[in-house]
């Protein structure tokens, strides 16, 4: 079993080998030998796919015991301070890096503020580099570039520095390697460097950070208009002799794509890895020593070289939500200038226990329990008084929880719901006089589970749509919607693998088949109960960010005629106040043939 925190910053982690594989605690199990003086030790600590989730997010984190599979309670940026803070003590020669996501698609408590309260945290937090990430550009380059810079200029619906005036901007660099301005210009610096110094010797480590090239296929296309996205590893190949040039004798790629694993559970291993993330460290330079990923909300620890001996890369993720932190251990011989020993661990972020929708997840004796950082404690609190009435305000009742949990065919029935609140506030003449309305599910970021009264709160509804979209009308033809929904299935970042299938409105259906070839997957499209035809011209409602190509679906900006602008959020909550007590509504209006 893992010893409990003793509750001081800078207390060592305890642990006996037992667990060390399951949890990754204390001691390098790849330095039998201990620290020498012939070599320098240096730490790397990072994460992934934060959000701005400020509060504990109610994630329960699956490991294995004596006892079997367990849950431990994760997350939190106050606890996630401390436990950066014990992990530097740790590691004389230390960097904290991020591989994305840090901001966007947050709760309330972040959001509200466009995540100034998250750059606040995190600054506190001493961080020295963040890769860019897809969601970084949500509301557009501009108000990436004020996150770095500071200042209260408006780019968004929502105002800018309402607790934080001025607001100071990142103390830390953004990094955006292969994100180019239409001149060549970079958007933002592409490498660093951090120097460590151990008596006479210097280690020097580049640091390069990136975004998936696929970016703009999931954000707005307004929001990097002007800007193009190159390839991730003849990218970063490019910049490695840039780097050593420099004098860095480590090189580490923090990248905002990913992977998968087989692991149902926290493991120290990397069994099946598969994803978008492969092809990338096929293609990249060998020299490279550490890859820090994210994107796919996934957490691994792979020793890449076991799978392909002429890439011996060291290749991590830490989850999601700040409810991990991944340790990186490196050990540098100043003599060859390479690394002779690396390894890493992800940490579980344990703070409190809470109650989620599966009941109580008490904390887990068998983890580190974290002491919540003062400063960032108080931060928290302050920016949650301030949004506390608003999300706290009454928008009506369900009678079950909402949730995105898909069906077998890929149905969900917040999906439904969503796309049913869209219609029904877009079915007016004057506001567009919709037939049929669709929902991208990577638009719904929570689930809406209410209180034991069966009470929802507008901070729910903003938790499930945080984005800032307006709904929108246009006019497709039946070929157009039958385009689309074969974007399901090979547009965009979208595959007959891993589809992201659309969320439709009551009153239309369709079925599709995957072994049948792209393009003719879609068929018995019905509106109403009668057929949709090709020719035919119907009026759909859908979110600024779908009718501008978002997330691949580039047929939806074929439509004319366009009209609305209602909030989506305000569009859901109208919708829940009208129809309270809410039921899930049904997730059978797709049909998926059977394979």
């Amino acid at each position: 079993m893992i010893s409990r925190m003793t509750g001081k910053a800078g207390a060592a982690l305890v642990c006996t080998a037992a667990v060390v594989a399951l949890l990754g605690c204390a001691h390098r199990p790849d330095d039998p030998a201990g620290p020498s003086a012939a070599f320098v030790d240096i730490g790397l600590i990072a994460f992934n796919d934060l959000h701005g989730n400020l509060e504990p997010p109610h994630i329960a984190v699956p490991i294995r015991s004596h006892r079997g599979v367990e849950r431990v309670p994760a997350g939190g940026a106050a606890y996630m301070a401390s436990a950066i803070t014990q992990l530097k003590a740790r590691h004389p020669h230390h960097a904290v890096i991020t591989a994305g996501d840090m901001v966007s698609a947050s709760p309330l408590v972040s959001a509200l503020f466009l995540d100034e309260p998250t750059i606040e945290a995190v600054n506190h937090m001493q961080i020295d580099f963040s890769a860019v990430g897809n969601h970084e550009f949500d509301r557009g380059w501009q108000e990436l570039l004020r996150l770095q810079q500071g200042g209260c200029e408006k780019f968004t619906v929502r105002e800018p520095c309402q607790l934080s005036k001025p607001f100071e901007g990142a103390k830390f660099r953004f990094l955006a390697a292969n994100t180019v301005r239409e001149d060549g210009q970079p958007l933002l610096p592409a490498t660093g460097l951090k120097r460590f110094t151990q008596g006479s010797v210097s280690v020097t480590v580049g640091f390069i950070g990136m975004t998936l090239k696929a970016t703009p296929t999931m954000v707005s296309p307004e929001g990097v208009k002007g800007l193009r996205f190159e390839d991730e590893a003849a990218t970063a190949n490019a910049l490695v002799p840039q780097l050593r040039a420099q004098g860095a004798d480590v090189i580490v790629v923090a990248i905002h794509e990913g992977g998968y694993t087989d692991a149902k559970v926290l493991e120290q291993e990397c069994s099946g890895i598969n994803g978008d993330i492969v092809p990338i460290l096929e293609r990249l330079d060998p020299s490279v020593d550490v890859v820090v990923s994210g994107h796919t909300h996934q957490a691994y620890v792979c020793d890449y070289g076991r799978i392909n001996p002429s890439r011996p890369f060291l290749l991590t993720s830490a989850g999601q939500y700040g409810s991990l932190l991944t340790e990186v251990s490196l050990r540098v011989d100043p003599v060859t200038r390479k690394v002779v020993r690396k390894s890493a661990h992800n940490h579980i972020v344990q703070g409190e226990a809470f109650t989620g929708s599966q009941g109580l997840v008490p904390l887990n004796p068998a983890v580190p329990t974290y002491p919540a950082d003062p400063f960032v404690q108080q931060l928290v609190a302050r920016y949650k008084a301030a949004a506390e009435p608003l999300a706290q305000r009454p928008v009506g009742r369900a009678s079950a929880p909402l949730l995105r949990v898909r069906t077998t065919s890929q149905e969900s029935a917040l999906g439904n719901l969503v796309a049913d609140a869209q219609l029904a506030a877009t079915r007016a003449p004057e506001k567009g006089a919709a037939q049929l309305s669709f929902m991208n599910p990577g638009g719904l970021r929570a689930d809406l589970v209410p209180d034991a009264q069966g009470q929802l709160r507008y901070g729910q509804l903003f938790s499930v749509q945080p984005f800032g979209n307006n709904i929108m009308v246009r006019t497709y033809t039946g070929g157009q919607i039958r385009a689309v929904l074969e974007q399901q299935f090979g547009g965009g970042t979208s595959t007959p693998q891993s589809p992201r299938v659309l969320s439709v409105s009551e009153g239309f259906g369709y079925r599709y088949d995957l072994a049948q070839p792209a393009g003719s997957r879609i068929s018995q499209m019905t509106l109403h109960g009668k057929p949709l035809a090709d020719t035919a011209e119907v009026r759909v409602a859908i979110s600024s960010f779908l009718a501008s190509g978002g997330d691949g679906f580039t047929v939806f900006t074929e439509g004319r005629e366009t009209t609305g602008g209602d909030l989506d959020l305000d569009v859901l909550e109208a919708y829940v106040r009208a129809r309270s007590p809410i039921a899930s509504p049904a997730t059978n209006r797709v049909v998926r043939a059977a394979e």
